[in-house]
C-alpha cells in the first residue's frame, strides 16, 4: 500500500494556470512550490511515511496575512486545503493531493510574558520550542510527549502530557486565540469575544479556521523534575499492571505514570540482554518538589523486580524530547486507540497477549493514565468531553517497509477490536487515523451536536474538511 490513509477526496477542483500561480505569489511574504520548484518533495513530506501525497500548490505562510490569502485562494479555486503546523498527526490531514497545503512551519515564535505568565505562541511552534523558552523561566504549559510535535494540532485536538493531573490539558489553559476563518476574516476568540468560537477549537480540531497564534496561561515549574523509566520482564506483565492501576489511582495529582509494552530499545541503561525483547516500561514524572517526588515514585519501584531502574532528577526540557528517539520522521505508522474508564482483569490480559506477538521492532502499546485537574473540569466546558479519570490506550504500529503495510495494520485493527468490549467507547481525537470517520462522533460525545451547530456558522461549505471532520449541521 503506497498510502495506507483513505485518500483526500475533493470536489472538482479548478485548473491552475501559471498567472492563477504568479498572482498567488505577488500578493504573499512566505514562499510558494509547485511541483517542478526545488525543495517541493521535501516540503510535502509529513512525520508518517504512509502517507504520500501531492498538492497543486505548497504555500508556506510568514504570517497571519500569508493564511488569509491561502484561504482565499483555496476557496475561489475549489481547492481542498490542508493545513500542516507540525506535520505529526498520524492521520496525514496535513498534505492533500491536487490541493493547496498550507504550511505554517515556518511561523514559530515564542513570546513569553514572565510577569503575566502568559505566552503567545504562533502555529509552526513544536512543543520543544515551546519547552525551551517557557522553561527558561520556570514555567511550563502542560503539552505532550515529543518534542517534535507541532502546538497547533495538540492544542486544537486537547492535549494531554506529563503535567496534565497537575496543571490540566493544553486547552484548560488556553487562553485566547487569533483565527483565519472560511471567509478569510482574522478574529480574535476568548471567553468574552467569540466565545462559541473559543469553546470549538478546545478540543475541536481544525475544523473551524486556521489559528494564527494562540495565548497560553503558564505555571511554575523548576527545570529539574523527578522522572525515568522502570523496565520489567513482558512475562510479567498481567500481575504489574493490575497493580498499577491500584497506585495510579492513589497518586497524587504532580505524578503521572504510564505504561508501554514493546521490544526493549538497546538504551545503555538496559542489560544488553534485554535488548529486542518484549518489556513492560513504567515511565514517571512527577511535577512538583524533588523530596515528594522521590516519596511518590517509591511505590512503583517497589513493584516487582525491574530488569532497570533508570529514575532520577533529569531536566524537564530532556524528559520531553527522551522518546524523540522512538519517534523519528521516516517511518510509516498506523494507530488505534480506545479510552477506558478502568483497566479490567480482562482488558489487561488481552492487551499483555497481543504484546507478545508484536508485528515489528518498533511496534508499542501505550496506556497513559489521566485524571486530577483535567478531571476536574466539566464535560461541557470545552469541545474536549471526556474529562474523567480515565485510561487512554493508543496501539501503535511503526515498520519501515511498505510490503509490511498488511501485517502491521491488521494487527492493530485486530488488538482494537479485542478490547473494544471493555472500552469506554469514546477515543482522543489526535489519536485516530483517517479511516475511523465513523468515530467522530463518539469522540465528541455529548458535545457533537453543539459543535455541528458551530461549523454551520463559521464553515457553512466545510472548506476545512481535512481532518476528523465535523460537518455542519
Amino acid at each position: 500500500m503506497n498510502d495506507i490513509t483513505r485518500p483526500n477526496a475533493s470536489a472538482h477542483p479548478s485548473p491552475l494556470g501559471d498567472a492563477d500561480i504568479g498572482a498567488l505569489r505577488g500578493r504573499i511574504r512566505g514562499s510558494l512550490l509547485t511541483v517542478n520548484d526545488p525543495g517541493y518533495d521535501e516540503a510535502r513530506k509529513i512525520w508518517n511515511a504512509s502517507v504520500d501525497r501531492r498538492p497543486a500548490v505548497i504555500l508556506r505562510a510568514l504570517g497571519a496575512a500569508d493564511v488569509i490569502q491561502a484561504i482565499r485562494f483555496a476557496k475561489d479555486h475549489h481547492l481542498p486545503l490542508a493545513v500542516r503546523g507540525g506535520g505529526h498527526n498520524i492521520a496525514g490531514n496535513a498534505v492533500c493531493d491536487h490541493g493547496l497545503m498550507l504550511d505554517l512551519s515556518l511561523m514559530k515564535s515564542v513570546r513569553v510574558n514572565p510577569s503575566t505568565q502568559r505566552a503567545i505562541v504562533e502555529p509552526g511552534a513544536t512543543l520543544g520550542d515551546v519547552d525551551r523558552e517557557t522553561q527558561a523561566f520556570s514555567l511550563v504549559v502542560p503539552t505532550g510527549i515529543n518534542s517534535t510535535t507541532g502546538i497547533a494540532g495538540l492544542t486544537l485536538g486537547g492535549g494531554f502530557g506529563w503535567t496534565t493531573r497537575k496543571f490540566g490539558m493544553t486547552i484548560d489553559n488556553l487562553v485566547s486565540v487569533d483565527l483565519v476563518t472560511a471567509e478569510g476574516a482574522l478574529v480574535h476568540a476568548s471567553s468574552s469575544e467569540n466565545p462559541d468560537l473559543f469553546w470549538a477549537v478546545r478540543g475541536g480540531g481544525g475544523n473551524f479556521g486556521v489559528v494564527t497564534a494562540f495565548e497560553f496561561a503558564l505555571h511554575r515549574l523548576e527545570p529539574q523534575v523527578m522522572s525515568g523509566l522502570l523496565v520489567h520482564p513482558l512475562d510479567q506483565a498481567n500481575a504489574l499492571l493490575k497493580s498499577y492501576r491500584r497506585l495510579v489511582a492513589e497518586a497524587p495529582d504532580e505524578l503521572t505514570c504510564w505504561a508501554v509494552m514493546r521490544k526493549a530499545p538497546p538504551l545503555p541503561f538496559i542489560p544488553k540482554e534485554w535488548h529486542g525483547r518484549e518489556v513492560l516500561v513504567l515511565a514517571l514524572c512527577y511535577a512538583g518538589d524533588m523530596a515528594a517526588g522521590e516519596k511518590a515514585v517509591a511505590p512503583f519501584r517497589a513493584l516487582g523486580k525491574p530488569i532497570a531502574d533508570a529514575l532520577g532528577p533529569h531536566p524537564f526540557v530532556g524528559w520531553q524530547a527522551a522518546f524523540d528517539p522512538l519517534l523519528t520522521p521516516g517511518a510509516r505508522n498506523y494507530w488505534k486507540s480506545h479510552d477506558f474508564v478502568g483497566l479490567s482483569d480482562a482488558a489487561i490480559e488481552t492487551v499483555v497477549a497481543a504484546a507478545g506477538h508484536l508485528p515489528g521492532d518498533e511496534c508499542e502499546i501505550f496506556i497513559a493514565h489521566v485524571g486530577g485537574a483535567m478531571a476536574r473540569v466539566k464535560p461541557d466546558a470545552t469541545a474536549y468531553p471526556q474529562r474523567q479519570s480515565h485510561f487512554i490506550m493508543n496501539v501503535h504500529t511503526r515498520w519501515r517497509e511498505a510490503s509490511q503495510d498488511d501485517r502491521c495494520v491488521d494487527w492493530a485493527r485486530k488488538l482494537s477490536a479485542a478490547t473494544a468490549p471493555h472500552a469506554a467507547g469514546s477515543v482522543y481525537v489526535n489519536f485516530m487515523p483517517e479511516d475511523e470517520t465513523d468515530r467522530v462522533e463518539l469522540a465528541y460525545g455529548v458535545n457533537y451536536r453543539r459543535l455541528a451547530g458551530i461549523k454551520r456558522r463559521y464553515d457553512p461549505t466545510n472548506l476545512f474538511r481535512l481532518n476528523q471532520n465535523i460537518r455542519p449541521a
